[in-house]
């Protein structure tokens, strides 16, 4: 029976060499001089740790790290950025998270969404992925376009489609 998968990844490697290109970067720039700007990844917990002298070099810093992970194929969307805390003096730090995986609640939001458009499709819920099968391909490719049309304010990929 044909399926697919609709998942949320993240290339871990490319956001490192994306980190490292921020902070080649920043350490280079005129109005980066002298400063203690910079990003840290922490790969266990998918948490980008961008610290800055002040709010405006964080945002500085924020657009340049958004442009180098746009450069390397990372979806923004799947950044969740954190409470911008004060640090040791007038410093500032920010944690960044990277979303992967459907998580439960979108799953559901999927899953129902699928189930309310009439199509002959299943969906089910399979850890952090939602899996959806039909009898025919065609509907499925429907199923998918749908899917991307409707949500819209998460990465989605759509793995393993089999006949």
């Amino acid at each position: 029976m044909p399926s697919f998968d609709i998942v949320s990844e993240i290339n871990q490697v490319e956001v490192h060499n994306a980190v490292d290109q921020c902070n080649k970067e920043i350490t280079n720039r005129f109005d980066f001089k002298g400063s203690d700007a910079r990003v840290e990844l922490n790969e266990k917990t998918k948490v980008l740790a961008a610290f800055a002298d002040d709010d405006f070099k964080l945002g500085q810093l924020r657009d340049v790290l958004t442009g180098k992970l746009a450069k390397r194929g990372i979806d923004i969307r799947c950044l969740d950025l954190g409470e911008i805390e004060k640090v040791s003096g007038n410093k500032v730090k920010q944690d960044i998270t990277l979303r992967s995986g459907v998580d439960q609640e979108l799953g559901k939001k999927i899953v129902k969404l699928i189930k309310d458009s009439k199509t002959k499709v299943q969906a089910s819920i399979q850890g952090d992925a939602v899996r959806v099968t039909g009898a025919k391909k065609d509907t499925l490719q429907d199923t998918i376009a749908l899917v991307r049309k409707s949500v819209a304010d998460f990465p989605l990929q759509f793995k393993n489609f089999r006949d």
